[in-house]
């Protein structure tokens, strides 16, 4: 594409996409959408922030970069730094993939496989099943990151449960550089004020992270579906569909909404999920349907099943990843568990005596079937409340049912289980923790007042229990805690209720004293709060713990904080068990062992029988098979099984409970479902495993990615080394540097961004806190240090104090035995990519470095790696600064003699990122792989020479 603009002089010429145009006082580099008429520019070495769009009559011409100055000589570190500046001045790099120039993270090389799977397909789809803690939230962004820069969508849509929205905005933000709205039921009425008439939430906003549950409501599901963005994430896929045994209306509509955005044969979709099986084949089905309409019905166990499936699905274990190609990823190694059992005081034993007879009164009501079952759940949510704490037990025996209201039998049931049981489901975690009541009757009937009455005598006898002395489990966890911190751990304590997570708080911080520092965070807390006060308590000095509720247990990544996790209260749902577990073991986590700790009660009726026939045998399921998976069918006929002997049958004793309810038999019954249900999952991972992408093919990738935008390591010596340079302390960390400001240079200083800390601390990893910056490419600060250095070594005027790189230099060392010089270029090319939708057209950027023996007219060109390592030359003696300029001035006098070859770079640079983007994008279908024919990448001419660099070696003479 082509722009003819006109000169003040009248005369024309053609302004190409990723040309070089002078205006405005300085050089610009032509961007895609330019027309005769408009010109869309963007500044040499700015970003997008800095685009403009200029008319031709604005005195526009064309521009050559300038070469350096015989005059303008810097030392060895010149051309390094230099180089590093230009890398994160790039706007797209010129690798195969255009967004990683622009991108906050350095991901691991496993974490392009699902990157490359996506490029194959002309319409993305496809389900990302990796292990728990591998990363599936950057390996999700990455695919969005790279749709956006190349065009192929304009706008992407996250669904995702209410306690992971912020989560997800902060990943997309920080390391993406995508800023998505969040559409909750809590923002969504502020949001709508705003907009025009007829204008949707959807057309105002192009980004946005939604939760699904928001969104599934037939209001607002017809508008979703019209006006939805091209790209849509879906986190914990799992939960959007449903299969043999699962029967909530929630899992359906959350599916027939999935469905409908997957009808648009042009939406592209991304499913993410650690649990795509579970051994339940029919879920599968739906789930991998959704990817493509033929896996519902293709036989997976085919080769052709098998590799349609290979298109759409990639799922890694830890041990798939834990070391791949040159990296290692670093997981814990093992996993301690340990069961820890506590009596109840005999205070406590009688009260839960008494509570437990006035529970069998309740259930053995004749109460029609509505009423009879509000009771069922009231005095059931009251001995999981007594089992708790004394707080827990306290505020239920004074609140109502939550199912109080409740007209039929069903609907009790439906809001009673939410309330007491530990659902599967994502989107039930916000308000699980809360009191779940126990009073049931109307305080103007007889009974209804007796019963109150009763209620509160309960309630006052729980109040003094409060504390260790009365509440020995209370005693138990603090012993256990104590042992967790002088072992060199951070534990994270789980309970089921608000006030279990206060009073445990409350207590721990009496008992640690000094020791620790103990904070409690629940549902009550909106997201953003809690994670305010977990990274406020993970940056304090010291030993720290926090108390939580399972508002914390799912989605949220609190490994770099904590290493161990204590079940305070006891899950009747093991994979709730698991995904606490989870918070810490993953990626990042520093201790190579993680510490799982539950407490249980001997002797409050269930406990013991949920640690053996649930908790236990899950863990020794997934230990043999390797898998863990959910229980099967709805998960809950065991604690079903339980409670109706507990309330019904007269006995609380375990012995009594297991021979009237047989209950050996069902747990064998269930064993044998269970294991059956991992082997199947076991089966489908090997079955199904990731082998479309090869490793070798990964590793050419990642190549390209280092050869065209350098290292972490690189990135850290440049900031290092610039601040030396300008007279900074640089003083390393546990996690990288901190670097003092106050004594830069005033036009270095005032290039950085406004409320930064003094001494200012650089972190290896994002994110970082207000004030911080982050060794990232897109740092606001580290583009504000590259971007001085470029331009104050392209303005001579600047004083030389201040100008920490330099455009040519002359050295005398060992690291040449002949006159060599070294030559930093950068490289413009323009890109057409391909697309159903018509091509599209990019700028892409390289730096390059060349090197040569002899002079210009008789070059004799290095190999590629010798010039590399001629950037670290170190000098072995001074050259007189007059005799420097001179051999200086002899290289520029000959420099037009290297275009030739300069051209030819260019044009080889072009033909090897042509390569690299159809190799990227090799293996799709034979209709997508017409699209690859129009891929074209031309270079610019000519390139820009940033600097020169003369090496003479220690003995001899010019």
């Amino acid at each position: 594409m082509t722009a003819t603009s006109t000169e003040s002089t009248g005369s024309t010429f053609d302004a190409a996409v990723g040309s070089l145009v002078r205006t405005r006082g300085r050089e610009w580099v032509v961007l895609p959408g330019t027309t005769p008429d408009f010109l869309l520019l963007q500044p040499l070495g700015g970003g997008s922030a800095d685009i403009v769009g200029v008319f031709p009559d604005e005195g526009v011409e064309p521009a050559q970069f300038p070469p350096p100055l015989a005059t303008d000589l810097g030392d060895s570190t010149s051309a390094a730094l230099l180089r590093t500046a230009l890398r994160v001045g790039f706007a797209a790099s010129a690798g195969p993939f255009r967004s990683l120039a622009g991108i906050a993270v350095s991901p691991r090389s496993y974490q392009y496989v699902p990157l490359l799977l996506a490029l194959r397909q002309d319409v993305v789809r496809l389900l990302i099943a990796d292990d728990v803690g591998i990363g599936k939230t950057i390996e999700a962004g990455l695919i969005a990151a790279e749709l956006l820069a190349q065009g192929t969508v304009r706008r992407i849509a996250v669904l995702c449960s209410p306690a992971l929205a912020e989560q997800w905005q902060r990943e997309l933000s920080a390391k993406f550089g995508i800023d998505a709205e969040l559409l909750l039921t809590s923002t969504v009425k502020r949001l709508e004020r705003d907009l025009m008439m007829n204008e949707s939430l959807f057309d105002r906003y192009p980004h946005v992270i939604v939760s699904t549950d928001f969104i599934k409501s037939d209001r607002r599901r017809h508008d979703f579906l019209q006006r939805c963005p091209e790209l849509v994430i879906v986190d914990e896929a799992h939960n959007c569909v449903a299969g043999s045994g699962q029967g909530q209306r929630s899992r359906h509509q959350r599916y027939e909404l999935l469905h409908d955005l997957a009808a648009d044969a042009e939406r592209h979709l991304v499913l993410a999920t650690a649990t795509p099986h579970s051994g339940d084949e029919e879920a599968f089905t739906n789930l991998i349907g959704l990817c493509n309409p033929d896996l519902r019905t293709v036989d997976l166990a085919t080769d052709a099943g098998r590799r349609l499936l290979a298109r759409h699905f990639v799922q890694r274990r830890r041990g798939d990843i834990r070391h791949y190609l040159d990296e290692n990823t670093p997981f814990p190694s093992d996993r301690l568990t340990l069961d820890v059992p506590y009596t109840l005081a005999p205070a406590y034993r009688d009260l839960f005596d008494d509570v437990l007879a006035y529970a069998r009164e309740q259930v053995r009501r004749g109460d029609d079937d509505a009423k009879s079952r509000v009771r069922w759940w009231s005095v059931l949510a009251l001995l999981r409340a007594l089992a708790s704490s004394p707080r827990a037990a306290e505020a239920t025996l004074r609140t109502r049912a939550a199912n109080i209201e409740a007209k039929t039998a069903e609907e009790a049931d439906a809001l009673g289980r939410a309330a007491v049981l530990d659902v599967d489901d994502d989107e039930a975690l916000e308000g699980m923790d809360t009191t779940p009541g126990s009073i049931t009757d109307d305080e103007e009937t007889t009974a209804g007042t007796s019963d109150r009455r009763r209620l509160l005598e309960f309630a006052r006898r729980a109040a003094q229990l409060d504390g260790p002395e009365q509440d020995r489990k209370l005693a138990a966890l603090v012993t256990q805690v104590k042992g967790l911190l002088k072992g060199g751990d951070q534990p994270i304590v789980f309970c089921r209720f608000i006030d279990t997570a206060h009073y445990v708080a409350e207590h721990l911080a009496q008992a640690l004293k000094k020791k620790a520092t103990v904070i409690s965070v629940t549902g009550e807390l909106p997201p953003a709060e809690r994670e305010r006060r977990v990274a406020e308590l993970t940056a304090a000095e010291g030993a720290h713990v926090l108390v939580a509720t399972d508002c914390l247990s799912e989605g949220v990544n609190l490994q770099e904080g904590f290493s161990a996790v204590v079940h305070y209260d006891l899950c009747w749902n093991p994979t709730r068990h698991e995904q606490r577990e989870g918070r810490v073991d993953r990626f990042l986590q520093r201790r190579d062992v993680v510490r799982a700790i539950t407490l249980y009660g001997e002797d409050n009726g269930i406990d013991g029988i949920v640690l053996d026939v649930l908790i236990r045998r899950h863990r020794a399921i997934a230990k043999a098979t390797g898998v863990a998976v959910p229980v099967p069918g709805d998960g809950q006929g065991v604690i079903d099984a339980l409670a109706e002997g507990l309330l019904l049958r007269g006995e609380d004793t375990r012995d009594q409970l297991l021979l009237d309810l047989d209950l050996d038999t069902r747990a064998r019954d269930l064993e044998t479902a269970w294991t059956s249900a991992a082997e199947k999952e076991k089966a489908s991972r090997a079955r199904y495993a990731q082998n479309t992408i090869k490793p070798e093919e990964v590793s050419a990738e990642v190549d390209e990615v280092r050869a065209a935008l350098g290292s972490h390591g690189d990135l850290r010596a440049f900031l290092e080394a610039t601040f030396g340079t300008l007279g900074s302390t640089v003083t390393a960390t546990d996690d990288g540097f901190t670097a003092v400001t106050a004594t830069l240079p005033l036009g270095a200083r005032s290039t950085l961004p406004t409320g930064l800390l003094d001494p200012l601390p650089f972190h290896q990893d994002p994110p970082a806190e207000r004030g911080h910056a982050v060794i990232a490419r897109t740092d606001p600060a580290v583009q504000a240090v590259a971007r001085y250095v470029l331009e104050s070594a392209l303005d001579p005027t600047v004083l030389d104090a201040e100008r920490p790189a330099r455009r040519a230099g002359v050295m005398r060392t060992d690291a040449v035995t002949t006159r060599t010089t070294v030559l930093l270029l950068r490289l413009r090319f323009h890109l057409t990519l391909p697309a159903p939708s018509g091509p599209r057209q990019r700028v892409a950027e390289d730096a390059c470095v060349l090197a040569f023996e002899g002079p210009p007219s008789q070059a004799v060109w290095l190999p590629d790696d010798r010039a590399e390592a001629l950037l670290s030359a170190v000098p072995s003696g001074n050259v007189p600064e007059g005799i420097a300029q001179g051999w200086m001035e002899g290289i520029l006098a000959e420099l037009h003699q290297l275009t030739p070859q300069l051209d030819a770079v260019a044009g080889a640079r072009a033909e090897r990122l042509l390569s690299a983007h159809l190799r990227a994008r090799s293996g799709r279908s034979r209709e997508a792989e017409a699209s690859r024919r129009g891929l074209t990448v031309t270079a610019q001419h000519p390139v820009d020479v940033l600097s020169i660099q003369l090496l003479m070696p220690t003995q001899g003479t010019h």
